[in-house]
């Protein structure tokens, strides 16, 4: 059977397309806003701030222009422009504290300031904490569906574009969505200002109303041009960050070649095409703003023409035009938010896609319906029947395989590079998918157990074997979380791991680099040892798991796998002469086919494929 139909190959190509440029889709921001829904309350209580902040801003001039101005400074008669009840909260503030109009008034407004300001601050810390929590729970169930899906996934996707789903997408999803709250607090304004201003003067309020259209196409034709050139940065910024991360990474190589100069050059390339397409938008931003400041001047002369001859003539009062004047910005800065959050909008429409398209990646592994349940504790036997897989169709890897390994057995397996002993390990971790009736624990299908129990029951040990952030301690612990510190260190001692962990700087409590860097191989191959004898598997797999082992550790290594297997079922893929010939029997495979079995002595004397290999790889090994 094959673990991947065409169907998924064609999706596969579809996760890894790069997605830009992609249309508004409200599905999408209704779906991405679901998120949100636990924390609405902050959101709505910072929604109440924001309408606060935005009539505070707006009346606050108010107090400026028509209550101090025109009632105070220049007192006219007979205008009926409101006040908006500013002249009665001044009245109030005036009996409250005693202080003439003037200071009255300049005290309401420095309150009204303040109050502005507290309201906006409370908006800010509302909405970024309902926007973090709602993108923390994302990026929580986008980890947990990832972490979740088999390995043939991971075999078909680039990793980097996963990670780049968890990181990145939801990165743009916070500019998005606190961006969208931020022009909230831009919008409310616009419009109660528009109230005001129509309230006040209407022939005036139209004049400054004509610009915006103006206003509006230039940012729109702005952001378009800039969408794609930024489109053009980021993707010479990942080209640059991909050839340096290239370039250290092999650092030695280049150096071994005297690649160094060839090297700079290309790099200088990516680095020219970065800077021009910097240099383009700089040069479109330096047009747009002063653009958009020549239009704000331009409403703050139509308001001083036009309001100040109907101020000269008695229509309108001074206050009135300075208050115009106030406003100006509060017209025009909203439509420029716009623009601004507009290549961000299309950004995170593309990060949606790429993240929805993980959530709903559905590819897993059937569990039972009705699962096995399994005793206390294993014999251990293992039962390959008549099993034949390919990772892809048409590719088949094993063919027809059968053996049966006896509950406490060690057996060996051994083949040329691509005869499928990697593949029997993967599929007894049921990793892979594969049908019924082909492999079996204690006579118990396996696909009628779960993932979750069977790999309680097996532990597996590879040639590469992955070290987590943390200490010594929390990764021999790993495969039974919770385990006590004397559980911990005893298997470490059994195995040899307690000499050199005592030596590192803090014990078991050392935190280890990135893959074990701080660790020798054979330190982390004792690690290994310890952390599944801590789990204590009835089933043990080792995958070339004493490869590459130096000789000063030898003899450590090879004490601490015999007391591993001991009194436990053993399956060894093993180049080592010395573990191949302690296995109780040897199963030889060549081009997925189970080509012999026997113990060392057997196979040598029937001179097959096994005397070959052995004649090859082995002959030369010490005795």
């Amino acid at each position: 059977m094959s673990a991947t139909t065409p169907k998924l190959k064609r999706r596969y190509e579809v996760f890894d397309a790069e997605l830009s440029g992609q249309t508004f889709s409200f599905q999408l921001l209704r779906r991405l806003l679901g998120w949100l829904r636990p924390h609405r309350g902050r959101a709505a209580a910072s929604g109440i701030f924001v309408v606060a902040a935005s009539v505070l801003a707006v009346l606050a001039p108010v107090i400026l222009s028509r209550v101090v101005i025109d009632g105070i400074l220049i007192p006219e008669s007979g205008f009926t422009t409101p006040m908006f009840g500013m002249d009665t909260a001044a009245a109030w503030m005036q009996a409250v504290t005693g202080f003439s109009p003037l200071g009255s008034a300049c005290a309401l407004y420095a309150a009204m300031v303040i109050a502005w300001a507290g309201c906006l601050y409370v908006h800010r810390i509302l909405l970024s904490r309902a926007v973090l929590s709602a993108l923390r729970d994302l990026r929580q169930d986008l980890f947990w569906h990832l972490e979740h899906r088999p390995s043939s996934f991971f075999d078909n996707v680039a990793v980097g574009r996963v990670m780049t789903r968890i990181s990145n997408d939801v990165e743009v999803l916070f500019q998005l969505l606190a961006g969208l709250g931020l022009l909230l607090g831009e919008l409310v304004p616009f419009f109660v200002a528009l109230v005001l201003m129509f309230g006040i003067a209407p022939k005036l309020t139209w004049i400054l109303l004509a610009s915006i259209p103006v206003v509006a196409f230039a940012t729109w034709a702005f952001r378009q041009s800039t969408r794609r050139i930024y489109r053009e940065i980021r993707n010479s910024v990942s080209t640059l960050n991909q050839n340096l991360q290239e370039n250290l990474s092999g650092i030695q190589v280049v150096q071994l070649h005297g690649r160094q100069d060839r090297n700079l050059d290309a790099y200088s390339q990516i680095n020219r095409y970065n800077r021009d397409q910097e240099n383009r938008a700089i040069r479109l931003e330096t047009l747009y703003n002063p653009f958009v400041q020549s239009l704000a001047s331009a409403g703050l002369g139509a308001v001083l023409w036009f309001g100040g001859r109907d101020a000269l003539e008695g229509v309108i009062s001074l206050g009135s035009v300075v208050l115009f004047a106030q406003f100006i910005d509060m017209l025009f800065r909203p439509i420029v938010a716009v623009g601004e959050q507009y290549n961000v909008l299309y950004r995170a429409m593309a990060s949606c896609e790429r993240i929805f398209q993980a959530l709903d990646w559905d590819e897993s592994l059937p569990e039972p319906e009705v699962p096995a349940v399994l005793p206390e504790r294993l014999r251990g036997e293992v039962e390959f029947r008549n099993l034949s897989f390919g990772y892809r169709p048409g590719e088949p890897v094993l063919h027809d395989v059968s053996f049966t390994i006896a509950p406490g057995e060690r057996i060996a397996i051994v083949g040329p590079t691509g005869s499928g002993k990697t593949t029997l390990i993967r599929l007894l971790g049921h990793f892979y998918d594969f049908p019924r009736g082909h492999i079996f624990l204690d006579g118990i299908d396996l696909r009628d157990i779960t993932a979750q129990d069977m790999r309680k029951r097996i532990g597996v040990v590879l040639q590469d074997f992955h070290i987590f952030a943390g200490s010594v301690r929390e990764n021999i612990g790993l495969g039974v979380p919770g385990l006590s510190d004397e559980d911990i260190e005893a298997a470490a001692k059994l195995v040899h791991a307690d000499g050199f962990i005592r030596t590192l700087p803090q014990g078991y409590d050392t935190p280890l680099l990135e893959r074990g860097a701080n660790l020798s191989h054979g330190q982390r191959q004792l690690l290994a040892f310890a952390r599944v004898l801590a789990a204590d598997p009835e089933i043990l797999v080792l995958d070339e798991a004493t490869a590459s082992i130096d000789t000063e550790t030898e003899r450590l290594i090879q004490d601490a796998l015999a007391k591993v297997t001991a009194g436990r079922t053993s399956i060894l893929i093993a180049h080592r002469l010395q573990t191949i010939r302690e296995a109780d029997r040897i199963v030889v495979l060549q081009h997925g086919r189970v080509r012999e079995v026997g113990n060392h002595d057997e196979l040598i004397a029937l001179r097959g494929v096994y005397h070959t290999l052995y004649e090859l790889q082995f002959q030369d090994a010490p005795q």
